[in-house]
């Protein structure tokens, strides 16, 4: 048994029946969606055309936001269905960042994630979906799609049918007759402000005669745009046809013209702090165990306790901002109570708790002179501490719906990152804390080596081949759009460049090692920052 959806484009009258049917049955909130209709306008004037798609959970065979949810809010059902728990939800939004189709949301009133769940309650009892029930023009069907006899399973036996980014593999349960990809596809249009039923023309009262004279000088506008289309219309013809909102649809370019409000950025600067406070914990002990485990330089006693204390402090910080971003802060030991394995979530939890627990009982060796198990005990932390750098990269791997996160070299900018913070800790520390020669070149080599392979790493990330649009788009907006001044500026001269001078430069002046280690620390900051919001603007539905 497997039940799924089919959504018949030749029927669908765009009526919205289906949105308010699972509003009302499912209680879901004003202001968010089990079910949706996208609006899409499309052709050239006046031979235009309207496209309507029912939006929402895919109920995929593979689904990534069960995978990636680390306390088992989201399961399969015998039959299929994706259901979801909001005893269990802990309010991560991870899942809102494996969907690749924009289902999920978080309910205002819970405060945990909720997604369409095929009315399971209803189907329990032998009810189709309440979307199902409702369509006037039976343009939604569901069913068995297992069943040979069921009207869905004779559908898509004798119908073309579509499915909404089939290149992530998820295997979606969700099929369009006659889908348009000017509607399925999320980049084929781009998200406005403004959406018929969402304001309110000028053309009202006393304000009339403005919107006329400003409908005739859109129309001068849109007359001129068409001519160069070789198209031809006065301004009067068009300002009677249209303001600058029909733009698009003269020049045959489609355009969303209704759908839902966007989720916006899911994981904000508490993720790009945490990130950053992972590096710093992390490479704090790295550090002086490479020197240690090398040879390569004897650093002072103090610079270990320094470490351990340092790697302690900034894990703890890490555990808080991972608290802070939770919507359902209360239930964070779910993570750790009730997980499920394949969340590397829960693994990056058990890494950090492991971590943490390991550096106490190294600052307990030391003080308690336990020299035997002083070695096998720096291996497995340091072990530790590159699972606890790198984890994250693997996190968001599992975020299907983010396309620039796939990046095989993720794992690598993430380790290197935390070399360098440990290292710029230490540099920044040196003002205060003597050390000898060796352990200072080793801090100025970690640096240097690590910005030489920071900037490697970046540069195959943003200029390799990225197969897909989601991913091209991602870089344009890091290299040439609204991050571009953070990137240039920020990440690669400040963060990078610069740092490099300053400890070329440096010799044996402790101060422009520090001052290149705070510059250090803000670059990686704010790459971090670029890292985790810039995926988050590319609308999914």
């Amino acid at each position: 048994m497997k039940y799924g959806f089919v959504i018949d484009n030749r029927k669908c009258i765009g009526c919205h029946a289906c949105t308010t049917a699972c509003k009302s049955e499912n209680l879901v909130p004003v202001g968010v969606n089990r079910t949706w209709v996208k609006q899409v306008e499309k052709g050239v004037f006046p031979k235009t055309r309207r496209l309507f798609s029912v939006m929402r959970c895919n109920h995929c065979t593979d689904a990534p936001c069960v995978e990636i949810c680390p306390v088992e809010a989201l399961y399969y059902r015998d039959d299929g269905i994706v259901d979801f728990d909001k005893d269990r939800c802990i309010g991560c939004k991870s899942c809102m960042q494996a969907c690749p189709y924009d289902a999920l949301y978080i309910d205002p009133e819970t405060s945990t994630a909720a997604k369409c769940n095929y009315c399971a309650h209803r189907v329990d009892v032998g009810l189709e979906p309440a979307c199902v029930n409702v369509c006037p023009e039976e343009a939604i069907i569901s069913g068995d799609m297992d069943n040979p006899d069921s009207k869905i399973s004779e559908l898509l036996s004798r119908q073309q049918v579509k499915v909404r980014k089939p290149e992530k593999g998820t295997q979606p349960n969700l099929f369009y007759i006659d889908g348009d990809d000017s509607s399925l596809n999320p980049t084929a249009t781009e998200k406005s402000d403004e959406y018929f039923w969402s304001s309110q023309s000028l053309g009202v009262g006393h304000y009339a005669k403005e919107a006329e004279k400003m409908a005739f000088s859109n129309g001068d506008v849109l007359a001129a745009l068409m001519e160069s289309n070789g198209q031809s219309a006065t301004a009067a013809e068009v300002s009677e046809k249209g303001t600058s909102k029909s733009i698009d649809v003269m020049l045959g370019k489609a355009r969303r013209i209704y759908d839902v409000p966007d989720k916006g950025v899911l994981w904000g600067w508490e993720v790009s702090a945490y990130v950053w406070t992972k590096a710093i914990s992390a490479g704090a002990f790295l550090v002086p165990f490479l020197a240690w485990a090398s040879g390569w330089a004897s650093p002072d006693p103090l610079v270990f306790w320094i470490a351990l204390a340092l790697g302690i402090v900034f894990l703890g910080a890490t555990g808080l901002l991972l608290v802070l971003d939770l919507d359902r802060p209360d239930r964070f030991l779910n993570v750790l109570l009730r997980p499920q394995w394949n969340s590397w979530l829960v693994r990056g939890g058990y890494a950090i708790t492991i971590y943490g627990g390991l550096l106490s009982l190294l600052a307990l060796s030391n003080w308690m002179g336990w020299t035997a198990m002083a070695t096998p005990l720096m291996w497995l932390t340091a072990l530790i501490a590159v699972v606890v750098a790198i984890y994250t990269a693997f996190l968001f791997a599992q975020a299907k719906g983010r396309d620039f996160w796939q990046s095989p070299t993720l794992a690598i900018h993430m380790l290197v990152h935390s070399l360098m913070a440990g290292a710029a800790t230490f540099a920044i520390l040196g003002l205060v804390v003597k050390s000898d020669a060796n352990w200072v070149d080793l801090l100025s080599n970690i640096l240097l080596i690590g910005m030489g392979v920071n900037l490697f790493t970046m540069l195959i990330e943003l200029t390799i081949t990225h197969p897909t649009q989601d991913a091209k788009i991602t870089v344009d907006m890091i290299t040439k759009g609204r991050y571009r001044n953070n990137f240039w500026g920020g990440v690669i001269f400040l963060g990078n460049v610069l740092p490099m001078l300053l400890i070329l430069g440096a010799g044996q002046s402790d101060l422009l090692l520090a001052m290149a280690g705070v510059l250090v620390l803000g670059g990686i900051y704010m790459t971090e920052h670029i890292w985790v919001e810039a995926p988050q603007r590319i609308p999914l539905s």
